[in-house]
């Protein structure tokens, strides 16, 4: 039924790519209504459905589900993705209000035993149905599912399991919006150019941008990652940097506004996964998530961190030391602070390899990135990358590209790469549609294309001059579209296995942490760099200087990461204690294993850790590091092949990409590789182990 132009919902039309000049935050709760209960309807007709319960097949069951998650999907992925890169008052209310809803409504899926006998018993069909692999492997996964739901609990505790679900929902939405409110709250406004002296001029130019906005004279720094980084890393002044760290490493705490501290928060959250795990029947919510994973068990996981922290931390030590040598004879700072790591870190690089990161930002405009990306994408994949001028955009800044083979487009994604007022930090890749065969009555009509949206935070262009990216924001933008290939590539036909959809988390950094290394190929950085005003290749002279500086710190980098993840790991091993303040004692614990130096105790790190508290990767952090070593044992298949084989690229698309979660994670590695992953290919890769 079509829809007259007075009551038209752009979030209601599924057939097509979202509407963004069209939708307002007054579509988001209707048209969310409107999906579930007509979804509601359709579960009940299903369950009524005798045909279901006694000869339940593929078409009849799943791919009503299907249908049912993917209409539903595709009106809330929209407003998740508006929530995230337009975030005004109204856009928030709207979806902290649905939020609940969509929570409970899918609690009940997870507990319906109706839902759970009808795919029991399709189950114990697959063999007289001939079903294919993919969907032997959803059905596993749907029943764990709706074990991990809740499904054999007494009624009691069902509820008592939803309840603690729509909880949790809304207190990682609260986290996520006041460690983006706690960002945004903050500013220093300089009149006095002198102050920011040894700060880039691009970096000064686009805080001259950021005042001139608020219609300040002079410069604004702000806590948006691309103006803290920049301080941090280049400001002479040290009493700057310590003002801008205190400012960062207490965002969302007691230190900063009280209204929006996340210490209770944090605190609440772990108590309901403890009570959550433990209805389950698992020790700790740490067991209850490596469930999902890649790892076989808890002591698989600590033992794999506990092996790279006894790598790394020997390294870091000797970094850390050679930093603290050359701070004192070359600046006679005798003691360290945490402010003054990156600063002098930059001058010891440029020291030691005559390079640092914003010396490259001219060899790197986005423009040259970019379309050399594409080009090793299409090398790789046998794929073409296409701008699609027709996109509609939420933001000016925001670039519609079509991907094809032979002519026909096979996916779609939008690009979004500047920081701005209103969008949360970091990146990341977030689904749009998701690849699935269409049917009617069982029989295929259409194909769904996949689409992703391709978030990153860089600095946008200033005084009429490109935007250009430092080499770390090179690998940053690698790593999403890493993440958008795996999306926008599977060759699945089911929504649950399609792109990431049934991936282990812990194997779904894969495909983003592989796509980094060509950030290293001399070949592919020929693809990716040009002078931003003459176009001139970059020097080989600077390139080696480049590469020899490769694995600079990288024993510091890597036990920065490990003190994420043992954090992490270790904050949901670890008993509920109410009269301590446990959270800050378990990540003092961590930093013993990893850190080499001092912590201020004002830092309150934790309260903006939105991956683990406002994201998807509780008790799951780890993961980057699982799939480091992953992604650096597969990139040794391409080294030994030549980076840009097609031939190599086909194989890791048939074998891994295409198959999305239609396989087990170490299958699809073992049916690449011909064996099983290996530790030593990502330790030589980060020079912490003799080649």
């Amino acid at each position: 039924m079509s829809q007259s132009p007075a009551t038209r919902n752009p979030l209601l039309e599924f057939d097509r790519l979202p509407d963004f000049g069209a939708i307002r935050a007054e579509h988001i709760r209707p048209a969310v209504e409107q999906v579930l209960a007509q979804n509601q309807a359709r579960l009940q007709a299903l369950q009524s459905d005798k045909g279901t319960l006694t000869h339940p097949d593929w078409h009849n069951l799943m791919d009503v589900l299907d249908n049912l998650d993917d209409r539903l999907s595709k009106v809330w992925s929209t407003a998740s993705h508006l929530n995230g890169v337009c975030n005004t008052p109204e856009i928030r209310q709207a979806y902290n209000d649905c939020q609940p809803l969509i929570t409970e409504y899918y609690s009940a899926l997870g507990q319906n035993r109706e839902l759970y006998t009808r795919v029991e018993a399709l189950n114990g069909r697959a063999d007289e149905l001939g079903l294919d692999r993919s969907q032997r492997k959803i059905l596993r996964d749907t029943l764990l599912d709706f074990r991990l739901a809740g499904i054999s609990l007494p009624a009691a505790d069902q509820k008592r399991f939803a309840d603690i679900q729509t909880r949790l929902s809304d207190l990682s939405n609260r986290f996520g919006n006041n460690v983006l409110d706690a960002t945004m709250a903050w500013n220093k406004h300089i009149t006095d150019k002198s102050e920011l002296a040894g700060v880039p001029e691009m970096s000064i130019s686009a805080a001259a941008e950021a005042a001139a906005q608020k219609g300040l004279p002079g410069y604004l720094l702000t806590l948006d990652f691309p103006a803290y980084h920049a301080i941090l890393t280049y400001a002479d002044n040290a009493d700057l940097r310590a003002e801008m760290y205190r400012a960062f490493a207490t965002r969302a705490s007691s230190f900063a506004d009280k209204k929006l501290d996340n210490h209770d928060i944090i605190r609440e959250i772990l108590r309901l996964r403890e009570e959550m795990a433990k209805l389950l029947g698992y020790v700790n919510y740490a067991e209850l998530s490596v469930a999902r994973k890649m790892a076989r068990s808890v002591d698989q996981v600590n033992n794999f961190l506990d092996d790279l922290v006894s790598y790394s931390r020997p390294a870091a030590e000797r970094e850390y030391k050679e930093l603290c040598d050359f701070a004192r004879d070359h600046f006679a700072v005798e003691q360290l602070n945490a402010w003054d790591v990156s600063y002098y870190s930059e001058k010891l690089r440029k020291q030691n390899y005559d390079v640092s990161q914003q010396e490259l930002r001219v060899w790197f405009p986005v423009d040259r990135v970019r379309k050399g990306l594409f080009s090793i994408v299409e090398t790789l994949y046998g794929v073409q990358v296409e701008r699609d001028a027709a996109g509609n955009v939420w933001h000016p800044d925001v670039e519609f590209y079509n991907i094809t083979r032979d002519g026909d487009i096979v996916a779609r994604f939008y690009f979004d790469l500047f920081t701005r007022e209103g969008k949360r930090g970091g990146a990341w890749m977030a689904d749009c549609r998701t690849r699935r065969l269409l049917t009617d009555q069982g029989t295929a009509v259409s194909q769904q294309i996949p689409v992703a949206y391709l978030i990153c935070n860089f600095a946008p262009p200033t005084g009429g001059d490109p935007a250009l990216l430092t080499h770390s924001e090179v690998t940053t933008l690698f790593h999403e579209f890493g993440h958008g290939l795996h999306h926008m590539l599977t060759r699945e036909n089911y929504l649950r296995s399609s792109g990431i959809s049934g991936v282990a988390w812990d194997a779904v950094e894969l495909p983003s942490q592989l796509m980094e290394n060509w950030c290293w190929d001399p070949e592919s950085i020929g693809l990716i760099s040009a002078h931003y005003q003459s176009g001139d290749p970059l020097p080989a002279a600077l390139l080696d200087k480049m590469m020899a500086a490769k694995n600079f710190q990288s024993g510091m980098k890597s036990v920065r990461q490990l003190e994420f993840a043992l954090f992490d790991f270790m904050l949901h091993q670890a008993p509920y204690q109410q009269d301590v303040d446990f959270v800050s004692d378990t990540l003092q614990e961590a930093r013993t294993k990893t850190a080499v130096y001092p912590v201020p105790d004002y830092n309150r790190f934790q309260n903006s850790f939105s991956h683990i508290f406002a994201g998807g990767y509780a008790a799951g952090y780890y993961s980057y590091k699982w799939a480091e070593v992953l992604s650096a044992d597969v990139f040794s298949r391409f080294a030994e092949a030549g980076v840009l084989s097609s031939d190599t690229g086909q194989a890791f698309l048939d074998k891994i990409l295409s198959k999305g979660g239609g396989a087990d994670a170490l299958d699809l590695f073992v049916d690449f590789m011909g064996r099983e992953p290996e530790l030593s290919a990502l330790l030589k890769q980060d020079g912490l182990l003799e080649h």
